[in-house]
Order: C-alpha cells, then structure tokens, then sequence
C-alpha cells in the first residue's frame, strides 16, 4: 500500500501504529473540487467544519487553499486563529453557548450565528457590533444515522422556522444588523434532493423576511452534510450537479449575493486513512477475529454509529480473500471493533491493516479509555512524510490530576 507516494508499511515503521496518515494532495484536491463546483455559478465561501478534523497543519493546509472556517466552540475558533485564519474568515456557530463563551468570541471579533432567542439577548448586553446570522431549524432533516440528523422538528438545534421572522424583529430592536441565514440539515447526504428541499425554505424564509421587515440578507449559509462514499460501491455525490441546482434557485428567486457551504467531512475523509496492527488472531466456533491495537478510543465511528470503513491488510494486496473476520481492538467493551464480517486474505500476527476514510471525526473523536494515550498522526506530500503530531504518553494523561496532600499520607 502506498499512501501519497510513500509505503503504508514504511510509515508503520517509523511512527509506530496506531497512526493516522493524511495525503496533502488529496486534501487540497477535495478543497479545491468543492470550491470550483459552486464558485463557478455564484460568489461563494467554503466554510470548512474544522470539527471533522482540527490539526493545525490541516488547518493551515485549508487556510492556504483559501478556505473559511465553520466552527462550533471558543476553542476551534481559538485553534483556527493559531493556524492563521483571520476573524472574519470564521464564522462561529455554537449551540447551548454559555454567557462566557460569547463574550470570548465576540473579544476574537469573529462572527456569530446566533441559535437561539436566549443566546441572541445575552449577545445584545455584550455587544450589538457584532456580525450576526441566525441558524433556523428548516423542518428537514437528512444524514447516515439519526444522531447526526441536525434539521429535523424536534432539534435541540436552531430556532423554530415559525419564529424566525420574530428573531430577526428583535436583533433589529436591539440594534443588530443581520447579514445572513444559516440551516443545516445533517451529516453525510447523498442525493441531492434533502439540499433543495432546505434552499427551498431558506428562499422562503430570506424572501419573507424581506417582505416583513424591509432586510435584504447578504448570505445563504446552507450548512455542510455533503456525504461521501464509505462502502466501495457507494455513490458519490455529484457536487457539480448540486452547485448548479442550489445556486440557480438562490439566483433566480433572491437577491441574495453569496452562498456559504460548510463542508467538513467531504474534504478530510477520504484523504486519510488509519494504520493499525495485527497483534492477536482469535478463532470461535461463531467468529474470526483479528485484534488490533486501535479500538473504539482511537477511531469511535463504528462503535458509535454502526458506521462502516473499508478495511485492507496493506501488506497483503496480492493475497485472495478467503474468510470473514471481524476486526476488534484493544479496549474492554463488547462493542469496541472497527468492521465486522470482512472477507480479508489469511492473517497474521504483525500484519498492517489500513481502515479507509479515517480523516473526519476520527481523531478528534479519540479519547484516553482504558487510560490509552491517543496515538500519532503524519502527513505525506508526494514521497515525503513529517508528524504532525507526536503521541501522547501516561504524563499526558496524568498531567492535569491531583492526589489532595491527605491522600498521600
């Protein structure tokens, strides 16, 4: 297996396994495909979801691209800055925000979709210079499992489509100046059609605002949720097909002048993939299994999500495929494994397993169970590779405890 020019197995070597391994060329690629699809038919601003994957030379890659930023708490706001995008590149978009937090995102001078009335009146006591959008809860909702359904009636996201007339009434009473309006329907869409059916809202809801309050918004913010091909013969969303779809309805029905689009997923997935070894192999009269050192604490999406992730042994591409394994990790749970029922050559004890599609809400999803140090990440740039980060060790996870002096006697 080669990974941006250089072996998967080459790789394991020098970094050690668990690892996840990002391609540079395939990131950019992907920024630049998103980016061209929509910005050919209208003024538009990829505003990436840096919760996919937030490494700050990932970031720093996107920054270069051109690419804003979506981002959910003070501290990716906090983490993008460091990575060098500007205030007004950022666009912060929290939900359940405590009083604290605005004011230290309003301090950051980045601007803020609002996500509800209560959000929007504490705002108003910090700051009323402030760049605002409102996030509404459209009423539809899409994505590969109910947990990651955003738009959907009942969301714990967003104001209600029936009182967002209301809310821009009192941004304007308080003395805001609201520029856009912002939905997001779920993660992982594949068709094109839950897309058209949230712009169809969102001309809708732009145009009523319009009418009721005399305001012309400047932005479309249609949020992120773009899927992508996790099985080998899933479809793959035509983003030409949707850009061209989404920006003639803005076109012809407001006088909206720029569309946001909030990728996360769509760009880092498949440009990464996670390195784990073969360190234990277990036969059952029901099942085979090949143990790995990562489990659910380093790639949590299949436990979670029942989510699927093409696995291959990197090591072993010649090899026919002759059973059905289950690949489990290292951690105590029943439900800690990483694919199930995987028909995969004969395996061995050493041998290098490559899980596809491993760059969004992978690491940044990783945690210390069973008191595990999360493990490196690298990034290879046509035959060169470099650690982007190192791996934790038990000080890491020790650091920020106490034992009170009492316990010590």
């Amino acid at each position: 297996m080669i990974i941006g020019g250089v072996s998967a197995w080459g790789l394991a070597e020098s970094y050690g396994t668990p690892l996840y391994v990002t391609d540079e060329q395939a990131l950019r690629e992907n920024y630049r495909r998103i980016h061209s699809a929509f910005s050919r038919h209208m003024d538009t601003r990829i505003m990436y979801a840096c919760k996919a994957n937030s490494n700050l030379a990932i970031l720093r890659i996107l920054e270069q691209e051109g690419s804003g930023i979506d981002a959910v708490s003070i501290g990716e706001v906090q983490t993008c800055m460091k990575a060098g995008f500007s205030p007004d590149r950022i666009l912060y978009t929290g939900v359940n925000v405590s009083t604290e937090e605005l004011r230290q995102v309003v301090k950051a001078g980045v601007p803020v979709n609002v996500d509800s009335f209560s959000e929007l009146r504490r705002l108003a006591e910090i700051s009323t210079d402030v760049p605002i959008s409102f996030r509404v809860t459209p009423g539809v909702g899409s994505g590969h499992h109910p947990k990651v359904v955003t738009g959907a009636k009942g969301s714990k996201f967003g104001i209600p489509r029936e009182s967002i007339i209301d809310a821009y009434r009192e941004a304007l009473d308080l003395g805001f100046e609201p520029q856009g309006l912002h939905a997001h329907i779920g993660s992982g869409g594949q068709s094109v059609e839950p897309f058209m059916d949230l712009i169809g809202i969102m001309i809708d809801t732009v145009n009523e605002i319009k009418d009721q309050l005399g305001l012309s918004l400047r932005f479309l913010d249609m949020g992120g949720g773009i899927g992508v091909p996790y099985r080998p013969h899933d479809p793959v969303m035509e983003v030409d097909e949707l850009a061209m779809t989404i920006t003639d309805m803005i076109k012809e029905e407001t006088e909206v002048e720029t569309l946001y689009v909030e990728p996360g997923r769509y760009i880092i997935c498949d440009s990464t993939v996670l390195l784990t070894r073969c360190v234990d192999i277990k036969t059952t009269p029901e099942k085979n299994f090949i143990g790995v050192d990562a489990g659910f604490n380093t790639l949590i999406r299949p436990a979670f999500y029942d989510s699927y992730h093409h696995v291959a042994i990197a090591n072993k591409f010649n090899r026919a495929c002759e059973r059905k394994f289950d690949v489990v990790g290292p951690i105590c749970e029943s439900g800690d494994y990483l694919a199930r029922d995987r028909v995969l050559p004969e395996p061995e004890e050493g041998d290098l397993l490559a899980v596809y599609d491993a760059g969004a809400y992978g690491f940044v999803m990783s945690s210390n169970y069973n008191s595990r140090p999360r493990c490196r990440e690298a990034l290879v740039n046509q035959g060169q590779a470099e650690l982007i980060r190192e791996r934790e060790d038990m000080d890491d996870i020790w650091r920020h405890q106490t034992v009170p002096g009492r316990l010590q006697q």
